[in-house]
């Protein structure tokens, strides 16, 4: 995840350790006025920020309302006294960037809880409340960023150090996303394009996230399912049928077991259609208004538009990127499917030509086919990584890496199921910041896993960080691909609650789009590494088996045969992605029709797969490819380790370079001095095909 200040507009910037503070001299001629700008936002001057644990509020639905009032009636209060403020003298700079970093503490206060609470509140009126109040917030940081008086004190503004200059480039930038550079007419549609974006991105996601439709399956439909999954089920009103929902937990292992044929035919269409013709509307919408913008700001589409504050800087750049993966992983699929068609053949008792892998076959295909040939069974895994245990066992690996450790507490939160724990750096024994843990599906939840930067960390204000973690995992047990998923998104947790920033627009995630998957998807390796799994059980108390080097072997194995198929889907959402936000408005049904039909397995037809592909909609619009472009970083940071993943040398390293950083450099420049070089590709072509790229 990554803090986005301004819709449809990454703020790129970086994290540099903090040097000494200008900020905090005494100013006695500027302090009665700065006390009077910065307390508008509800923050003291001299007060200490934050409590020793950071926790962040949960009203109740009839509070949300009238505080969010407030909250925005003090905030546009500190906008017009920062409009005040004397830049041109040294004085006045101090002031003014103090006083912009804590407007920006502020919004985040009001915005990162409401975000959060939109997606994953039990409580229906809370979830329409909260998301009411996140219009509003957009609406008022809409126009923070065409306010021509701030615009001007931040491009005047006296600096006196690199971190002060990265967030005037980064702010000035963001300012001229927004269209402050343009004639009035044109700037107040930027912003109504920006403020109805918001509001497409939060419908799209409660369409899916609260679809009432449900599957209804019968006993030979679950042929194949296990006891203690159907045990889990929601008895349809039919006599001996069950009613399925879209949760991850319901879903994949369905897709995964489910030998009915048809039976997954059924399921996957409901699906991938769950988002139906609203979402598509939505959608279509969205890729219109963002090419109008782009368009009003002098550029020829969004991806041109996007892409120049990324580390990847052009489309064309994007487009070489992807043609190139695509050349390797095209044939990888090819023989992969050519091997499960095979497979199934011998299987059914089937002619190999009269022998096909459908969409709905290829989970279940390959979940079989890795049983027979690596004696892997993904659903007996979930024994050797009980859920809480694996939690546990992740926060285990971070202590060791980085000399943390976390403390659960007990403080308020929006359900039962979710738990906080501090965060505390070992070698001084202080609260470096906080985290929650929301694990477990249930009605109306955000539906996917993923990490929110609730709040963001500024050493200049002693401000902690907070991460919450939101995932739907199975309570019992994990498999192999939902513990990779769940370290996945603690490396996401990781970057935001380890920063270090002096200002809070550059804590953690805020990162470049195309780089902030990096963190997350290295820590993911950790799931492949013998001497890291070897301490799980240690944390289960003995009730899980331990994983023997033979066992990783094969799961490792396992893993790498169905990369082609794998990232061949990988590239084609990321041109998809890309071909959306092209020169052109397009039909977003009929370039994905265009576009699937021309992959090995097909479209199918009346398959609504746009619908319900939320990245494009919100903020990994032409940046889809990002999670690819990360993972050739990630994977060639890894090598920084030379095998020994659980080095707490280089853990710390890592640590102080690139996870307490956020943006204070660009990310380019961060990864450069991790490696002690340039980037290199060759650990990503290697992991996609299994051989090193041909030149």
């Amino acid at each position: 995840m990554i803090r986005v200040l301004y819709q449809g507009i990454i703020v790129s910037s970086a994290i540099w350790k903090e040097s000494g503070l200008r900020m905090k001299k005494k100013i006695p001629a500027m302090k009665s006025f700065l006390s009077m700008a910065l307390l508008t936002i509800g923050v003291s001057v001299s007060a200490p920020l934050m409590a020793a644990a950071p926790v962040m509020p949960v009203p109740a639905a009839a509070d949300i309302e009238s505080q969010c009032k407030t909250q925005l009636d003090d905030l546009k209060k500190g906008v017009d006294d920062l409009s005040a403020l004397p830049v041109e003298t040294l004085e006045g700079a101090d002031a003014f960037l103090r006083g912009w970093n804590r407007l920006q503490m502020g919004i985040e206060d009001l915005d990162g809880p409401m975000s959060l609470l939109g997606r994953v509140s039990p409580d229906a009126e809370v979830r329409k409340q909260a998301d009411a109040c996140a219009i509003k917030t957009q609406q008022f940081i809409t126009d923070v960023y065409q306010n021509e008086k701030l615009y001007s004190h931040m491009r005047i503004v006296r600096i006196n150090d690199d971190e002060e200059r990265k967030l005037r480039q980064d702010v000035v930038s963001a300012y001229e996303d927004a269209g402050i550079s343009l004639p009035p007419e044109k700037r107040r549609r930027v912003g109504a394009i920006v403020q109805r974006l918001t509001e497409i991105s939060q419908q799209f996601s409660k369409n899916l996230r609260e679809n009432p439709n449900r599957v209804s399956m019968t006993t030979a439909e679950l042929d194949g399912m296990p006891k203690e999954y159907i045990d889990r089920l929601q008895k349809d009103k039919v006599p001996g049928s069950y009613s399925l929902g879209f949760s991850y937990p319901e879903y994949l292992p369905f897709m995964q077991y489910a030998n009915n044929d048809k039976a997954r035919e059924k399921y996957r269409f409901a699906f991938i259609n769950r988002g139906g013709k609203a979402n598509l509307d939505l959608l279509q919408e969205a890729v219109t208004l963002r090419h109008e913008m782009a368009v009003l700001e002098g550029y020829r589409s969004y991806a041109d538009f996007a892409l120049r504050r990324r580390m990847a800087k052009k489309p064309t750049v994007v487009d070489r990127f992807l043609d190139d993966v695509q050349k390797i992983v095209t044939e990888t699929e090819k023989v992969e499917l050519n091997d499960l068609k095979a497979f199934k053949a011998k299987v059914r008792g089937i002619a190999p030509a009269l022998s096909q892998i459908h969409h709905w076959d290829t989970n279940y295909w390959l979940t079989r086919y890795k049983e027979q040939r690596f004696g892997v069974n993904q659903n007996e895994l979930r024994h050797y990584f009980p859920t809480q245990a694996s939690i546990e066992w992740a926060m285990g690996i971070a202590g060791t890496l980085y000399n943390i450790e976390f403390k659960k507490q007990s403080v308020p939160t929006w359900h039962d199921d979710v738990k906080y724990y501090e965060v505390i750096d070992k070698k001084d024994g202080k609260t470096i910041g906080g985290i929650y843990l929301d694990l477990f599906p249930r009605e109306g939840k955000y539906g996917h896993a993923a990490v929110f930067p609730v709040q963001g960390a500024s050493t200049l204000e002693d401000r902690l960080p907070i991460s919450v973690l939101v995932t739907n995992f199975n309570r019992d047990g994990l498999d192999g691909n939902e513990l990779e998923t769940m370290l996945h998104e603690f490396g996401h947790v990781l970057h935001g609650v380890l920063s270090k920033t002096r200002f809070v627009e550059q804590s953690g995630t805020s990162v470049e789009r195309d780089f902030v998957e990096a963190p997350s998807q290295m820590f993911e390796e950790w799931t492949h590494n013998l001497e890291a799994l070897s301490t799980l059980p240690k944390y289960a108390h003995g009730s899980c088996p331990q994983v023997t080097k033979d066992l990783l072997k094969r799961i490792n194995d396992s893993r790498k045969f169905g990369q082609g198929i794998f990232y061949s889907r990988q590239t084609l959402y990321a041109k998809y992605d890309m071909a959306l936000y092209g020169d052109h408005v397009k039909d977003v049904m009929a370039v994905w029709e265009d576009l699937e039909s021309k992959t090995p397995m097909g479209y199918d037809q009346g398959t609504q797969f746009p619908g319900q592909f939320g990245h494009i909609v919100s903020g990994y619009a032409a940046g889809y490819y990002g999670y690819m472009w990360s993972k050739v970083l990630a994977l060639d940071m890894l090598s920084r380790f030379n095998g020994r993943l659980m080095n707490p040398v280089v853990g710390q390293f890592y640590r102080k370079t690139v996870l307490e950083r956020g943006s204070e450099l660009p990310a380019d420049r961060m990864v450069r001095y991790f490696l002690g070089r340039s980037p290199d590709s060759a650990a990503f072509y290697e992991d996609i095909s299994g051989l090193e790229r041909r030149k």
